[in-house]
């Protein structure tokens, strides 16, 4: 099982092919090709697997593109909650793979304040904030991802989902959908970003 981490990328290449400044394991397959793992700031990790039932997948929340991942399951998850509702979003346990900038950008996308209590979100807003959820992670893939310094695809290509963002990075910039200046604020130690119009 192999972790990325935040930068870590799997490329498959010949396998005498020298190795970059970042890249840390080679598994070398059967037609002379190998399978390349870089990772400019070493997050991520490998990891001897037998069956599928390992302690770092056990209590994982489901995949955000699943059937699993709905407005109603969110909600009941999220009953006494007073955590923000964008730490909510990005904790792995109660849904994977949702990062700091895609929940920046869905919840704008939903109208919601990241700072609000994730417990005092009504059923119907988590329905709202699934879909979007759903489709800033689709548009994301579309574009190849999000570059924003050292990300680069599968093949190696950057993506270009940074053009589409609407509040992640553009703190006092005017909001793209009402003119407001866009307001930044700190949660766990990340950039947060949101309109204070748009989003309540």
């Amino acid at each position: 099982m192999v972790h990325l981490g935040m930068s870590g990328s799997l490329r498959v290449m010949p396998a005498a092919t020298p190795p970059f400044v970042h890249d840390h394991v080679d598994i070398v397959l059967d037609n002379g090709q190998c399978l390349r793992y870089n990772d400019p700031r070493r997050f991520g990790s490998f990891h001897w697997v037998l069956g599928d039932n390992h302690d770092l997948l056990r209590h994982l929340g489901p995949e955000p593109l699943s059937d699993e991942f709905t407005g109603g399951a969110l909600y009941q998850r999220s009953r006494g909650r007073k955590i923000a509702v964008k730490s909510f979003l990005m904790d792995g346990k109660v849904v994977v793979g949702v990062g700091n900038i895609y929940a920046n950008e869905a919840l704008f996308m939903a109208g919601i304040r990241p700072d609000r209590a994730a417990g005092r979100i009504s059923a119907a807003r988590y329905t709202t904030l699934v879909s979007s959820v759903q489709a800033v992670l689709a548009g994301a893939i579309d574009k190849g991802g999000t570059t924003l310094r050292d990300y680069v695809g599968g093949d190696g290509k950057p993506g270009y989902f940074a053009q589409q963002l609407r509040v992640y990075g553009r703190d006092g910039l005017l909001c793209r959908q009402c003119t407001t200046v866009l307001k930044a604020i700190r949660q766990n130690n990340r950039a947060t970003v949101f309109c204070p119009t748009c989003q309540r």
